[in-house]
């Protein structure tokens, strides 16, 4: 699932792959844009804003592309077997002699003109993995809707960029609340605690190292994860079972013992057979 330090991953590659070198090929699979060509535009870098992706070319131009819940850039030799999905679920295509960049299932595409990034990401709170990262400005954001639950408001890329669901849960964990707590019920330190926490855990998933994200430390096997993904299963700190719920459409984990706050989630006994 892609959150801020996938997304960052991501272009870290496309941008080892693409700046400073010529584009051969350009193939925007998108209606409005499928007549745009970018052949023979230099890519002058791709930087990665929350969770949002913009691919700047000279003349002013930008790639704008969101990978939402299973959007993907894969980049390949040139001449390699393209792999990632079917033919029909290419948005685009960027080659240059030596690679070429293929994004799958993109959900937003659009070429727009650099001057106007802002319409796109202007929005956007302090991206926690850039060089806007503020963490006073991310906890007085995430205050100004004290009745507005924890969960919601992690999510909620205005107030922090860069947080999905994943580190959503695991926030929540490790500050020891219920994704439904309100954000005002929280003590005084908590939300600059989180806010720390939150650029610790993304800063360390950003590198290009092998294997799961994790933010337990752990280098067990199944144990990357304090509960997201975990439901039913043992709780890794006091091995109670990890409970599941929606939250605004997004299944969401959380210990009942380790957590305390409200929980719109009634208990419910679980199906066997």
């Amino acid at each position: 699932m892609p959150e801020g330090d996938s997304v960052r991953r991501a272009a870290t590659r496309l941008h080892t792959a693409l700046a400073g070198k010529p584009l051969t090929r350009s193939d925007l699979r998108v209606p409005r844009f499928a007549t745009a060509d970018l052949t023979g535009r230099t890519t002058l870098d791709v930087t990665p804003r929350g969770k949002h992706l913009l691919a700047r070319f000279e003349g002013g131009l930008t790639l704008h592309s969101h990978l939402r819940m299973d959007g993907a850039w894969h980049v390949f030799p040139a001449g390699a077997k393209w792999h990632g999905g079917p033919a029909h679920e290419i948005r685009a295509v960027l080659g240059t002699a030596e690679d070429t960049a293929v994004g799958y299932r993109l959900p937003v595409l659009e070429l727009i003109r650099t001057a106007d990034e802002d319409r796109a990401v202007g929005h956007l709170g302090p991206d926690l993995l850039g060089p806007d990262w503020d963490p006073d400005r991310a906890a007085a954001n995430l205050l100004a809707a004290p009745e507005r639950p924890l969960g919601e408001a992690l999510l909620d890329q205005r107030n922090l960029a860069g947080i999905g669901n994943i580190y959503k849960c695991e926030l929540c964990f490790l500050a020891g609340v219920t994704p439904w707590t309100p954000v005002g019920a929280l003590p005084e330190a908590t939300l600059p605690r989180l806010a720390a926490a939150a650029h610790r855990l993304l800063s360390a998933n950003t590198g290009d190292r092998p294997g799961p994200r994790n933010t337990t430390g752990s280098r067990r096997p199944g144990q990357d994860l304090f509960v997201y993904g975990r439901s039913h299963r043992p709780c890794l700190r006091c091995g109670t079972p990890v409970r599941e719920a929606p939250q605004d459409g997004r299944p969401t984990y959380w210990c009942p013992r380790c957590q305390t706050g409200p929980t719109t989630a009634p208990d419910r006994p679980r199906r066997t057979g």
